[in-house]
């Protein structure tokens, strides 16, 4: 077993140093750990067989559902209208436009499922308008990044789907459900750092706007903030299961970006399925290629080694999961959020089950966590996409990035000690 530990770790990193992508460094580590144990055919049918499984789900059917509607949203127009409704209701607050940077990332992300796709579009229109009124772009870049976490909490998130898979059987509305508060709590803890960095550095308020004008914003805002409780509501009713609500959002999507605003011509929508096509690929790729992983962990019997050796280590539950907490905000900072959910649910499941904690606390608190990853060096695709937008450099916006990291750490040290954050919700609709 530590002859395959150290072959897989070795080629994987190795790969990923050499700037590999991530889905070949995870497969062809695999299949060298394979060779190990059984000969070339043999590992390489098992390795098609293992892939080929993994994505062989019906509720794998939502994210490429989910990913198109993000994308028509995303160039529908939405955008612009969500932020002049997030405007509307916090932009007279102190450090007003970074608060309307998070209240839009998480109304779009919430929409979108995507956090690299709220990163672009609510960056692309807060950036420049920030540093219009006198903002460091720096911190404007940090503000969005780590704005554009909270929606891989707020449902629907892709995310979360694997994790239901991962994990056996979590039911996927219930995480869906349970992703509210952590989530609008992660949104309310980086507002509070907006705030007191605001007074801090004396940045403007807003004006306030006169009623009927923030009725007018709001409403404007509506039909797009609908899709939330459409899609929610018709899951939570058992109307439709996940992957019918995720066309049933893209219907409703075509709907308005093409129907009703306008904003989407029928000639763009090629080029969107393409988009929507490349993204899926990419996705589905990690998935078939990290549970062909976890299977040959599950073989060489590391998950069990590693839950015996930590229940070992200590008897504290309050211990065992800081550990855990840990080891994942190393993980996030190396290794995407699909990849890793897939290959440590069943490292850090059982752990967490035999300390008492429930499949859904421990997938949000795992999701959470891994949602910093986004936000950190060196690997995190957020934090680039919103230096791309900035220009500026990577380093320059570590230092305000600070305070905000802070603020996800403290929540999520709250979501991993105090459970009724991710269960009260569910338990309120019955799961």
């Amino acid at each position: 077993m530590e002859m395959a530990i150290l072959v897989l770790l070795l080629v994987f990193f190795g790969l990923l140093l050499l700037n590999v992508p991530i889905s070949f460094c995870i497969g062809l580590a695999t299949l060298a750990t394979m060779l190990l144990s059984v000969d070339v055919m043999p590992a390489v049918t098992t390795m098609a067989q293992r892939m080929a499984g993994g994505i062989n789900s019906f509720a794998l059917l939502a994210i490429p559902f989910f990913v198109l509607s993000g994308l028509i949203m995303g160039r529908g127009g939405i955008a612009k209208r969500l932020i002049e409704c997030a405007m509307a209701l916090v932009g007279m607050l102190p450090g007003g436009l970074a608060l309307v940077n998070v209240v839009s990332c998480m109304f779009f992300g919430a929409i979108s499922g995507s956090a690299v796709a709220a990163t672009s579009a609510i960056g692309s229109f807060m950036l420049p308008e920030m540093k219009k009124q006198g903002y460091d772009i720096n911190y404007s870049a940090a503000v969005t990044a780590a704005a554009a976490t909270t929606g891989m909490l707020i449902p629907p998130s892709n995310i979360l789907i694997v994790y239901a898979i991962a994990s056996g059987g979590v039911s996927i509305a219930a995480l869906f459900i349970a992703g509210y508060l952590p989530g609008i709590l992660l949104g309310v803890a980086l507002m509070l750092v907006c705030a007191g960095y605001a007074r801090l550095k004396g940045y403007p308020v807003g004006a306030r706007l006169p009623l009927k004008l923030v009725v007018q914003k709001v409403g404007a805002a509506i039909p797009s903030l609908f899709m939330i409780f459409l899609v929610i509501g018709g899951i939570v009713s058992g109307v439709f299961t996940a992957t019918e609500a995720g066309a049933i959002a893209v219907v409703y999507s075509l709907v308005l970006a093409v129907g009703i605003y306008r904003e989407v011509k029928p000639d763009e929508l090629p080029a969107i399925l393409m988009k929507s096509a490349e993204t899926t690929a990419i996705v589905l790729a990690l998935i078939a290629t990290s549970s062909a992983m976890s299977w040959i962990l599950s073989y060489e019997q590391i998950p069990q080694t590693i839950s015996a050796a930590m229940l070992a280590l200590s008897d504290n539950p309050l211990l065992i999961l800081l550990m855990i907490n840990l080891i994942l905000l190393l993980v996030g900072a190396f290794m995407d959020m699909t990849p890793a959910v897939l290959i440590f649910t069943p490292i850090f499941l059982p752990v967490a089950v035999e300390l008492g904690m429930s499949p859904l606390h421990f997938g949000i608190m795992m999701v959470l966590n891994l949602s910093i990853g986004l936000v950190s060096p060196p690997v995190g695709s957020v934090l680039f996409v919103s230096c791309a937008i900035a220009k500026t450099k990577l380093e320059a916006i570590i230092r305000p990035l600070m305070p905000l990291y802070l603020a996800m750490f403290v929540v999520l040290m709250l979501v991993t000690y105090v459970p009724a954050i991710s269960e009260w919700l569910p338990a309120q609709f019955g799961f």
